[in-house]
């Protein structure tokens, strides 16, 4: 398998993974607000609305936790960019409401698929 191969596998498994926690969510009756949405090269996966919360979600998957549970990636420089995207995107359309940053961590293979909600996973830093 060439290294074009397991980025391709990889990007694969990324967006089956969005697809797979955006059903999820659908499901306990969030609304869809934006996806992928991208500010200065900086991305939210899931921009959605829980009653009168804008839940910002960064969704990992990973055929394995072997080397760690997806939502251990979620690290401080990424946590730092995804409120950056969302300062913006609040700002943008004026949300007068509270903001949310939830990870949606996903583990698929063949035996099975286990799927991690963890609302208010980060804080906005002071």
């Amino acid at each position: 398998m060439s290294l074009t191969d397991i980025w391709q596998h990889h990007d694969l498994l990324g967006k089956w993974g969005e697809d797979y926690a955006l059903q999820h969510l659908l499901k306990l009756g969030y609304t869809l607000k934006s996806s992928n949405y991208r500010f200065n090269r900086m991305e939210i996966d899931l921009i959605m609305i829980d009653q009168n919360t804008l839940v910002m979600i960064e969704v990992k998957t990973r055929q394995s936790a072997a080397l760690g549970e997806p939502w251990k990636a979620v690290n401080l420089a990424k946590q730092r960019q995804i409120i950056r995207v969302a300062n913006y995107f609040t700002k943008a359309i004026q949300w007068p409401h509270e903001v949310r940053f939830d990870i949606v961590s996903i583990v698929h293979n063949q035996e099975n698929t286990e799927l991690v909600h963890i609302k208010q996973a980060f804080s906005p830093l002071p």
